[in-house]
């Protein structure tokens, strides 16, 4: 057995890390890795520092990946995914992470699994700090069947992006949804990165669902992706205009996503998130990614 260590190359390295994920996901994801989905995410959003992806560590055992650790949007981030049976190489990744992935500050946040008690206690024994309130949880769904219905307000409608890909109203829900304010940017460029956030590697825009209020303006939206090998749907982004929250449109688009996720074949569905609404609809924390903090230096 030799395991070698290489950068990331952009962009032949993308899919095979997509298929990594895939092959070692275990129902529930047990395997506690990131789900696929969200590593498709990261690389259609607009936060991403792409000219920072060569710094992403890959291992290698027999040319095959068994483990990565990659940021997210940004450096100062540490995320570490494993083949099982190759966790012993934690020491090694977060050298390469202090190394690699520190912040032009100095800082570096890696996120560990509550579950790794071996993991948390290396990143203690090395000087980082929890912080809490920087955690990540993963919530999970077990989809019923029957499905219940989807109740909505008179005058209400769920649309898709498939049937209505207005760029425009995506924006304009996406950036009042997210409380940047009231006067979103509405210029070609602002929809143009909105549709390739939506517009991802295997994205569908059928499962993008949006609630049109009674006027026609998208008032609440939930991007969803199905993955066909785990069998199960990922809720990411989801976000509602707050002149149209507590009307159970979030609930309702979130709920479309997942039933539609059903039709396809999804036994599951996952949220990165703990909130009352997703708990509300049913979905149950598996784990926290904790957030650990050291102040390294600079690059």
């Amino acid at each position: 057995m030799t395991i070698t260590l290489r950068h990331y190359k952009d962009p032949q390295d993308y899919q095979k890390i997509s298929k990594f994920l895939i092959d070692h996901y275990q129902p529930g994801n047990k395997d506690g890795n990131w789900l696929e989905p969200a590593w498709e995410y990261m690389h259609g959003h607009p936060y991403l520092q792409s000219e920072h992806l060569h710094r992403i560590g890959i291992w290698e055992d027999d040319r095959k990946i068994v483990a990565v650790v990659h940021y997210e949007w940004r450096l100062g981030e540490a995320f570490f995914q494993f083949k099982p049976g190759y966790q012993y190489l934690r020491d090694q990744m977060l050298d390469f992470a202090e190394n690699k992935l520190t912040a032009p500050d100095g800082h570096l946040h890696v996120f560990v699994n509550n579950t790794d008690s071996e993991f948390t206690s290396l990143v203690k024994s090395r000087g980082y700090t929890h912080l809490p309130h920087e955690d990540r949880p993963l919530a999970r769904f077990d989809i019923p069947v029957p499905f219940p219905e989807i109740i909505l307000p008179e005058g209400f409608r769920i649309l898709s992006l498939k049937e209505k890909p207005d760029w425009a109203k995506v924006h304009k829900v996406m950036w009042r949804g997210f409380n940047h304010g009231d006067n979103p940017d509405m210029s070609f460029d602002a929809f143009e990165m909105r549709r390739k956030m939506f517009d991802t590697t295997t994205a569908r825009r059928d499962l993008k669902v949006v609630v049109a209020a009674p006027d026609g303006e998208f008032v609440s939206i939930c991007g969803m992706f199905y993955q066909t090998d785990g069998r199960y749907g990922y809720v990411e982004p989801v976000a509602t205009d707050p002149e149209y929250r507590r009307m159970g449109l979030g609930k309702a688009a979130v709920l479309e996503g997942i039933r539609r996720c059903a039709e396809s074949g999804a036994q599951e569905a996952f949220v990165g998130s703990n909130q009352l609404f997703y708990l509300a609809l049913g979905f149950d924390v598996q784990y926290a990614s904790q957030c650990w903090q050291k102040q390294i230096g600079h690059d």
